[in-house]
């Protein structure tokens, strides 16, 4: 795929993944947020839990989830403690950290709490 191909069907699933969570209830409260760490695709809100979710697409949902690095979910989980310095609990804010897997024909499978497994 493309670089802008591939840039636009991220940016597209990205789009999918936050209608998902919006209709599930779970309001998206950001959307590429981007700190010193690095940028967070989506966060979200569940009551008083905030919800980091780092979205990946490609053909299969195996597929996609093999494009996960443990780099990128250090940068994910970094990125993510200086968002919560923003919030009124800090870092004792509940948390939980998702992946959303995107494949070709659109279907979204969500892992939830995935880092810590």
């Amino acid at each position: 795929m493309s670089g802008i191909r591939s840039y636009h069907a991220g940016l597209a699933a990205e789009e999918s993944v936050a209608l998902y969570y919006s209709r599930s209830g779970r309001a998206v409260c950001a959307r590429r947020w981007r700190g010193q760490s690095g940028e967070i695709d989506l966060i979200a809100r569940d009551g008083a839990e905030v919800i980091f979710i780092e979205v990946k697409q490609s053909s299969t949902h195996a597929r996609a989830a093999e494009h996960l690095t443990e780099r990128q979910m250090r940068r994910v989980y970094n990125a993510a403690t200086e968002f919560l310095a923003g919030e009124p609990n800090g870092l004792s804010t509940d948390v939980r950290f998702d992946i959303a897997l995107v494949d070709g024909s659109g279907q979204i499978e969500v892992l939830e709490n995935a880092y810590a497994a």
